[in-house]
């Protein structure tokens, strides 16, 4: 049976103290060790697959990443979470980056707002600005514009989730007039929205700012940057009034292969790190692990190391790996999934927990948002009738 994973939050609302899960950015990669890459269809349906055991072994998220290009498949996110929605009961679903710079505002709502109905809430959304840059002329965008086309899409964004009615103008696409979204957010809520970023610190600001969550990839930097990146979102997000820092809402991003012996660890996970669309033929597999947080070992040392992140961030509430990359076989993915599962979340989970001081809020679920609102709205009502 999994482990309870639920904290009891305003009024009685179960909210889970820190989500254990998973990332996908859907590479269709041949396997070094075979040659073979699996088709476009194999690996969407086996994406859906390795969901589907997220949910099985106890995680609490699965996101997906977006991509326009070859060699990745996750050109509509939304449309395969919304058929891991119908599939699943508990998971969170969400993604590893919409793309908030070249995406339409207007789509983005739509697509959010009916994956919250079809998934009754289990859903949020991570925004970036994606590392090609060719899909910016794709979708008629300047990428030197890549950062004011972020806040002046998002503020959008916001309106369009907040308000019934939205007449509205800006620099990067056409006006809108008398616009009201369809369908609205569910319980009148609009999904969480972390900020994801590996390198720019203008995107750690735009969290702070609106008070939303902040998503360090952490994974091909070393420790210190990330600190620096989540140092200062924290300290702006006090500035902005949200609360203390503690009080912010941080992710991290991970990178693990685990075996129970680390040495067949390494031995089995070379081929595929030296190979890989990303770092392959770079930094050696040592010298990786050594410089960034890419964990290659046993289950244990997993454990050790993704307990130290916290050495440098402070307690946080969302903790993803990525785990499906580089050509592995959905097989040892799904063998990954059955260490995560069954050795590695169950202590994260405890020692997670243990020391958390209690004003570091929970992650964020629609059911702790929906009764903050709640409580916003009678606080309103009760100023009111004073």
């Amino acid at each position: 049976m999994a482990e309870v994973r639920e904290a009891s939050g305003a009024a009685g609302t179960p909210v889970s103290e820190m989500q254990l899960g998973i990332f996908s950015v859907g590479d269709v990669t041949p396997d070094p060790t075979t040659g073979r890459a699996p088709t476009e269809g194999e690996r969407i349906r086996a994406i859906v697959e390795i969901a589907l055991k997220a949910e099985e072994v106890g995680l609490d998220v699965f996101a997906l990443g977006e991509h326009h290009n070859p060699p990745f498949i996750p050109s509509s996110p939304t449309t395969l979470l919304g058929y891991v929605a119908a599939r699943t009961e508990r998971l969170v679903l969400s993604t590893a980056t919409t793309l908030i710079t070249t995406d339409d505002p207007v789509k983005i709502a739509e697509d959010f707002s009916m994956l919250q109905h079809l998934s009754e809430g289990r859903c949020d959304l991570m925004l970036g600005r994606g590392n090609t840059g060719p899909v910016y002329p794709w979708f008629g965008q300047d990428i030197r514009q890549a950062v004011p086309l972020t806040v002046e899409h998002y503020a959008l964004l916001r309106r369009l989730w907040r308000e019934e009615v939205v007449d509205w103008s800006g620099k990067f696409r056409t006006p809108l007039q008398g616009f009201t979204l369809a369908p609205r957010p569910l319980h009148g809520v609009p999904p969480f929205v972390w900020h994801g970023s590996i390198r720019t610190p203008e995107i750690a600001e735009l969290a702070a700012y609106y008070g939303d969550g902040f998503f360090a990839n952490h994974i091909f930097w070393p420790p210190e940057h990330t600190r620096r990146m989540v140092a200062l979102y924290r300290q702006r997000f006090e500035h902005y009034g949200h609360g203390t820092a503690r009080h912010a809402i941080v992710g991290l991003g991970g990178q693990v292969f685990m075996r129970h012996d680390s040495q067949e660890a390494v031995r089995e996970f070379r081929p595929y790190f030296d190979n890989a669309p990303v770092y392959g033929h770079g930094p050696s597999l040592e010298d990786f692990s050594a410089q960034t947080p890419l964990t290659v070992g046993s289950p244990q040392q997993v454990i050790e190391r993704t307990l130290s992140f916290r050495d440098y961030v402070g307690d946080y509430q969302r903790q993803l790996f990525l785990l499906d990359h580089a050509g592995l076989p959905l097989r040892t993915v799904l063998e990954q999934l059955e260490l995560l599962g069954g050795e590695v979340v169950p202590v994260l989970r405890r020692e997670f927990r243990n020391g958390r001081p209690a004003d570091v809020p929970g992650a964020p679920t629609h059911e702790r948002l929906r009764a903050e609102a709640d409580a916003a709205a009678a606080g309103r009502s009760e100023e009111a009738q004073a």
